[in-house]
């Protein structure tokens, strides 16, 4: 198991590739939760994620043969960049294995940071097997995702960092994928201050909870979630054994509520991050665990490297579990002012429409009517509310899509 001094080496190996992240404090959440928050914006690291860390510190450690032959890894996008940038500024070729639906953006800025990059497979465990085959057929050295001491210290000066920025920390909230960066996190944190250290998985890859309470790792069949950069099925073996011993709590977030939390990051503090780095401050937000007033909390977030693509629907989502956005069907009597007096209604209620379809084709109607849909921007729940209320008053028949 890794301890303080393999972080504090770690530190110095890394420290030409990768910056210190600033820790600053968010009146907008601190205001909006009741607690002392400070968020650590790892997201602003380079390759824009704490990968860089530890993929540093392995190949910081390698033997010129291992060097001379190249090294392999498997990754759904962050650690795929730590890897080949790290590589690359050490002179060491890199083949990196990734999903087959892995973010086109993660995909390209993996390349331009020099590796070869090899599709395979549905998600991070199955882009794994090749990636294994590949390092036994070449003779390559595999730099793994999270379970690897070298790769947990690494990550771990991340903890160094926080316990100098934020000397007062009370609560540390940390995003499990495979477990190496909480692993890293927690064994510095917990020598350097008393502060508690919180896991967070998303819903739909949630293995680390369910491994606690069994007492063994345990694999998922499937992950399905809008993290993807801790989409995995299962934590690592010595991660397991670190978590066990230095993590206070592990909780669990919705998708929605990590749309919800990105949202408000970009909206309120002007911070972009992916979905793996909101679930930290979604746990917060939602209050998965217990907190007190002024508590100085610090999210770390993790990761900035959001496909545009998968970023529209976040968005989109986000605004809808904040009733800012609202998508609904109704069905009009096919005459001439119909949906004028529909859209009079909803300019009365202050409601801006995006987009309208108007279809008198659909089987599903009478030959009289039309259906339209239309998607609305709200300015919140209670408004929301009102408008539907509204609408069936008048007789409008509503079915709400999102």
């Amino acid at each position: 198991m890794i301890d303080l001094a393999d972080v504090t080496a770690a530190r110095e190996r890394v420290a030409e590739t990768a910056r210190e992240t600033p820790l600053k404090r968010s009146n907008t959440f601190s205001n909006r939760t009741g607690a002392d928050i400070r968020l650590k914006l790892e997201h602003l690291q380079r390759t824009g994620s704490f990968k860089i860390r530890g993929a540093t510190n392995k190949i910081t450690l390698l033997s010129e043969d291992e060097r001379e032959a190249g090294v392999v890894a498997a990754s759904a996008g962050n650690h795929a960049q730590g890897v080949a940038l790290a590589a690359t500024k050490t002179g060491v070729d890199s083949t990196i294995v990734m999903p087959e639906y892995a973010p086109i953006s993660k995909i390209d800025a993996t390349r331009s940071y020099g590796a070869t990059v090899e599709l395979h497979g549905v998600d991070y465990d199955a882009a794994a097997e090749r990636a294994h085959e590949i390092e036994r057929e070449e003779n390559r050295t595999f730099v793994h995702a999270f379970d690897d001491p070298a790769v947990m210290a690494g990550q771990g000066t991340i903890g160094l960092e926080i316990a100098e920025q934020c000397p007062e920390v009370d609560t540390v909230v940390v995003p499990i994928g495979g477990g190496g960066l909480i692993a890293g996190i927690a064994t510095a944190i917990t020598e350097l201050t008393d502060a508690r250290v919180i896991g967070v998985q998303a819903e739909g890859a949630a293995s680390a909870a369910r491994s606690l309470e069994i007492g063994r790792v345990v694999e998922r069949e499937s992950v399905d979630t809008i993290a993807d950069g801790i989409a995995t099925r299962k934590i690592g073996e010595s991660t397991f054994e670190v978590i066990k011993e230095r993590v206070d709590e592990v909780v669990t977030v919705t998708d929605p509520e990590i749309a919800n939390a990105l949202t408000s990051l970009l909206e309120r503090s002007k911070t972009l991050v992916e979905g793996a780095g909101a679930v930290s401050l979604a746990a917060v937000i939602e209050r998965r665990f217990e907190y007190d007033e002024g508590e100085t909390i610090v999210p770390a977030l993790c990761g900035g490297n959001i496909d545009l693509n998968v970023l529209t629907t976040v968005i989109t989502r986000g605004l809808v579990e904040r009733g800012r956005f609202l998508r609904v069907k109704t069905v009009l009597k096919d005459r001439p002012g119909a949906l004028e007096e529909l859209v009079e209604l909803l300019t009365e209620y202050r409601t801006n429409i995006h987009a309208i379809e108007h279809d008198r084709a659909s089987k599903d109607i009478a030959m009289n009517a039309a259906e339209v849909e239309l998607d609305l921007e709200t300015r919140g729940h209670e408004h929301v509310a009102e408008l539907l209320g509204e609408l069936e008053e008048r007789g409008y028949e509503v079915e709400i899509v999102s």
